[in-house]
């Protein structure tokens, strides 16, 4: 598969340019949402629910170990700004409500199951980030959802393994790798692009990913005895 950006391969480390934290604000008349995220000066603790002092508005669909902490590559910017035809809120600190942004690595460099280092933290990858409603809601802008399903430009969503500290300018490095054949980029187009169809076998595959949060695993299941 090839690379969404164009941007050279990760040689198992990024830059880390912002972490970023958020708290429910009034987003679609009496609903909530802490998608608005801003970032944190200095350090600030990974806590196996996220980051210390981001909150979740909507518990039934975020959060929990399996969405701890989301991960959004900000290379993605320079194409999302051409597809809009330019939007202030890609010179926010967290467009997409990313708790952490990076250069350096994406979709497809990343596997569910590798595990990073970032600061004293531990996180593991594992799901990608299903797009909703919210996104194009934000941005004012129809569209954005169908095309994150055919560019796979999703991001992800880790635990943590290990809690600790870190701070924007650190490195975030992996120190192991999972499934080397379930790219994120892999992952989110076998089960969510409609021109990705993948086979019986493939899905029971994904089902059978340890690492994989039980929900995606359940869904690979399910779509696999169709």
């Amino acid at each position: 598969m090839d690379r969404i950006d164009g941007a050279p391969a990760m040689n198992g480390e990024a830059n880390v340019l912002a972490l970023c934290i958020g708290q429910p604000r009034p987003f679609n008349g009496a609903e909530l949402s802490a998608i608005d995220k801003r970032a944190v000066d200095g350090p600030i603790a990974i806590r196996s629910f996220g980051l210390e002092g981001d909150m979740v508005a909507d518990t039934k669909h975020h959060g929990g170990p399996d969405m701890a902490v989301h991960h959004y590559p900000h290379e993605h910017y320079v194409a999302w700004s051409e597809w809009l035809g330019g939007h202030d809120l890609l010179g926010c600190d967290a467009p997409f409500g990313e708790n952490i942004s990076t250069t350096g690595m994406s979709e497809v460099d990343v596997h569910i199951g590798d595990r990073f280092r970032l600061g004293s933290a531990l996180l593991e990858i594992s799901q990608p980030r299903q797009p909703c409603w919210k996104i194009e809601h934000r941005f004012g802008r129809k569209g954005m959802v169908k095309r994150i399903l055919g560019e796979h430009d999703c991001g992800w969503y880790y635990r943590v393994i290990e809690e600790g500290v870190a701070e924007a300018g650190d490195s975030i490095e992996r120190i192991e790798t999972g499934y080397e054949d379930w790219s994120v980029a892999r992952l989110f187009a076998s089960l969510y692009d409609p021109t990705c169809h993948a086979s019986p076998s493939e899905l029971c595959e994904i089902a059978a990913l340890d690492r994989l949060c039980d929900e995606w695993r359940e869904k690979a299941g399910k779509a696999a005895t169709r």
